[in-house]
């Protein structure tokens, strides 16, 4: 007994109370992270939120206990003959030409009289097919005169190639819209027995893309116009002449002007302040980010007023749900009721007043119950 009361004696040890507190923190912090691996790993990407004080199993108990027994009924069943559907086809789009054919009956005698007709419509499809366009300039010599009289050649988009506006049109909308990439394009274009390189196809991509430059300035003046746009960043691998037969990591940053309804793509290697910057050099307005601190403090003309997403801040009590049930339910319980709100107003059609109208009188107060609970929460949970 004296051994045994010798051995835990010295496995005592006295730390301070603030490392103490910092080692809670610290594997507070550690199984939080553990808890995300996991998740990552094993879990569910659903981020539904359902509280567990909905009251809905003492709903079903009450039911069940209210629910009295129903005296037996003997019942005798008729089995009817069920009633042959008839299937309901949609009509046809009026807008689509008609070609018409008639099918006349090959035993009709001579004198037969027609008293009416059935018309049966059927939806067919050509297939797109390459055809080759021939423009003739005739030439002629005037008399008494120097020089051949001949027409001009009309605009052609790509002057030193072959390809007309329509297939370069065809090519660029299956690219980007249908998500065809060009080696399937030209597998497509081989069945019809005509062969185009994959250095062709670039080199008509590329020239289409200098043609439509202008229009992409006109569209980044009209986003940049706008006074409320949303910002984001997201990787991609490109294969470009920075790093030879491999891919590396760049960045498309998105600015979304929501109301307008545009959207703007912007390319740029890396992920660094001088992207947003750049793009953003005479907005002015309301910037909604997700919190990179890269749109912080940036050196613009105009005055750009940042705003977070709720979105993500949702996201992070969602993740502390199994670290921190009480606090999470009760910010994703508000931000449940401010969703409901937005919902409603897309239901009912709101318009943008009505929509202001509907916020300042019930999503406000909910914003700033959030805002308070949040502050005095603030300094009761570890920084990290």
């Amino acid at each position: 007994m004296k051994k045994e009361a010798v051995q835990s004696a010295e496995d005592t040890v006295t730390i301070p109370r603030k490392e103490y507190e910092r080692l809670q923190a610290e594997v507070a912090f550690l199984k939080q992270e553990l808890a995300d691996l996991k998740r990552m790993i094993f879990g569910t990407k659903s981020e539904k939120f359902i509280p567990s004080n909905t009251g809905q199993t003492q709903l079903f108990e009450a039911e069940q206990t209210l629910k009295q027994p129903e005296p037996a009924v003997t019942k005798t069943t008729v089995r009817s003959s069920p009633e042959k559907r008839k299937p309901v086809r949609a009509l046809l789009p009026a807008h689509l030409p008609r070609q018409e054919e008639t099918i006349e009956p090959e035993d009709r005698a001579a004198d037969a009289k027609k008293i009416g007709e059935e018309i049966t419509e059927l939806l067919e499809y050509n297939p797109a097919k390459l055809f080759v366009r021939r423009i003739v300039r005739p030439k002629y010599a005037t008399p008494g005169k120097d020089g051949v009289a001949i027409a001009e050649l009309p605009t052609l988009p790509l002057p030193r190639s072959n390809a007309g506006p329509g297939l370069l049109a065809h090519i660029l909308v299956s690219k980007f819209v249908d998500h065809l990439p060009f080696y399937r394009q030209i597998n497509i274009f081989k069945r019809q027995q005509v062969n185009i390189s994959s250095s062709t196809m670039g080199g008509w991509f590329n020239g289409a893309c200098d043609l439509l430059e202008p229009l992409y300035h006109c569209l980044e003046k009209k986003v940049m116009a706008a006074d409320y746009v949303q910002a984001d960043e997201s990787p991609i691998k490109v294969q470009d002449g920075h790093k030879q037969n491999a891919t590396h990591t760049g960045y498309q940053w998105l600015y979304h002007a929501p109301q307008e309804k545009r959207v703007l793509f912007k390319y740029s290697p890396g992920r660094a302040r001088g992207a947003p910057e750049e793009a953003l050099r005479d907005f002015s307005g309301i910037l909604q980010t997700d919190g990179y601190t890269a749109y912080n403090d940036l050196k613009t003309k105009g005055n750009i007023t940042l705003a977070a997403c709720m979105a993500h801040a949702r996201r992070k009590f969602e993740k502390a749900l199994d670290n921190d049930k009480a606090r999470a339910e009760h910010v994703l319980g508000l931000m449940q009721q401010l969703y409901g709100i937005e919902a409603r107003a897309r239901e009912e059609a709101m318009g943008a007043s009505q929509r202001k109208d509907l916020r300042q009188q019930e999503a406000v107060p909910l914003v700033q119950e959030l805002e308070a609970w949040l502050a005095d929460h603030l300094h009761r949970v570890a920084p990290k």
